[in-house]
């Protein structure tokens, strides 16, 4: 059994089965969770956007975060900080 220590590590899956497939053979890291966890304790005051995206991309991101036993909303919270993050490193 593999262990996912970064969510970058998973693939976009292009089914169920594919994604079954590979959860059958890993496992996600206990810290990933914990990381979302802290991350949205610091986000404390937060302000609403409207974004507006492709259903079929949105449910995806559903069964994503679904996977993952996290809110969809969170877990692209989640994304954006990890890549604001990447991106202040790169400069």
């Amino acid at each position: 059994m593999e262990i996912v220590i970064d969510w970058n590590e998973v693939p976009m899956f292009d089914s169920e089965q594919a994604e079954a497939a590979f959860w059958g053979d890993h496992e996600a890291d206990l810290r990933l969770m914990d990381g979302a966890a802290s991350a949205n304790a610091e986000m404390s005051d937060s302000v609403s956007i409207t974004l507006r995206m492709d259903p079929r991309m949105l449910a995806r991101i559903k069964r994503l975060a679904r996977s993952r036993y996290l809110n969809y909303q969170s877990m692209i919270k989640q994304w954006l900080s990890e890549r604001m993050e990447k991106e202040m490193r790169d400069r």
